[in-house]
């Protein structure tokens, strides 16, 4: 079974910065991709980044030029290095997984609980 637990987020002022973490653990499965989403109050859950086994990335408009996406393939751990936020980031942000059992060769969906952001301005 693959289990996702995140960290890294806090309270920070607008403008500031925060590094979220999200490591893998578990066996008998490998990685396609690994990505961010995020859940504001009052709205529906949205894609953030994603980053592939390769290093391949894609944002959001909203966040491109102000947060980093990276990976530590070793370590089964991906970052999101988030940079000049704004009171708009403020949500709960959910680390996600695609990958493929080796043992049932099913795609794995998982899921992170989710870190808090808070941004005041």
């Amino acid at each position: 079974q693959v289990q996702l637990v995140e960290s890294g987020g806090g309270l920070v002022q607008a403008g500031g910065s925060l590094r979220l973490s999200c490591a893998a653990s578990g066996s008998g499965f490998s990685i396609n991709v690994m990505g961010w989403y995020r859940q504001a109050p009052g709205k529906q859950r949205e894609f953030v980044a994603f980053i592939t086994s390769g290093g391949g990335t894609n944002y959001t408009d909203s966040v491109k030029r102000r947060f980093t996406i990276s990976r530590d393939n070793a370590k089964n751990t991906v970052y999101l290095q988030m940079t000049s936020l704004e009171p708009e980031d403020t949500a709960v942000y959910y680390c996600h997984l695609n990958g493929l059992s080796r043992y049932s060769y099913n795609t794995l969906h998982v899921w992170g609980q989710g870190t808090l952001v808070t941004v005041s301005s």
